[in-house]
C-alpha cells in the first residue's frame, strides 16, 4: 500500500515538473517579394516560393537544435553540429543522426506588402 501512496504523490509532481507552457504563434511579415523560384533566409526559417508553391522550413535541427545552413547548390539543409541533412522540398531527413523531419511553418502569400506572412 505504501508503494501506491508514493506513486500517487510522485505522479503529480512529475507532471508539474515536466509541464511546458505552449508558445504563442508569432506572425512574421516579409515586406519584399521573392524572386521567381527563389528563397529568403531568415533567422528562424527559410521561405521558399517555387512553381506556385510557398513554404517555410525551420532552421532548427531536430537532432539537438543547432541552427541549420541552407545549401542552394544541393537544395538541402545541413547541421553544422553533427552533419544531419534535410531535403529542402520535403523537410525529410536525408542523412542522420537526426530522425525527425524539419518543421513546416504556415505561409500566406499576398499581392502587396507584406508579401508573405509566416506563422512560426
Amino acid at each position: 500500500m505504501a508503494g501506491l501512496g508514493s506513486l500517487a504523490l510522485i505522479y503529480p509532481i512529475c507532471r508539474f515538473v515536466a509541464f511546458k507552457v505552449p508558445r504563442k504563434p508569432t506572425l512574421v511579415n516579409i515586406a519584399k517579394p521573392i524572386l521567381t523560384n527563389g528563397y529568403l533566409v531568415e533567422s528562424d526559417f527559410v521561405l521558399f516560393d517555387r512553381n506556385g508553391r510557398c513554404w517555410a522550413l525551420s532552421r532548427k535541427c531536430t537532432h539537438l537544435g543547432c541552427k541549420l545552413t541552407y545549401h542552394e547548390d544541393q537544395d538541402i539543409f545541413e547541421c553544422p553540429c553533427h552533419q544531419s541533412q534535410f531535403h529542402a522540398e520535403t523537410g525529410e531527413v536525408r542523412r542522420g543522426p537526426a530522425v525527425k523531419p524539419l518543421v513546416f511553418f504556415p505561409v500566406e502569400k499576398r499581392e502587396s506588402d507584406p508579401f508573405y506572412v509566416v506563422t512560426t
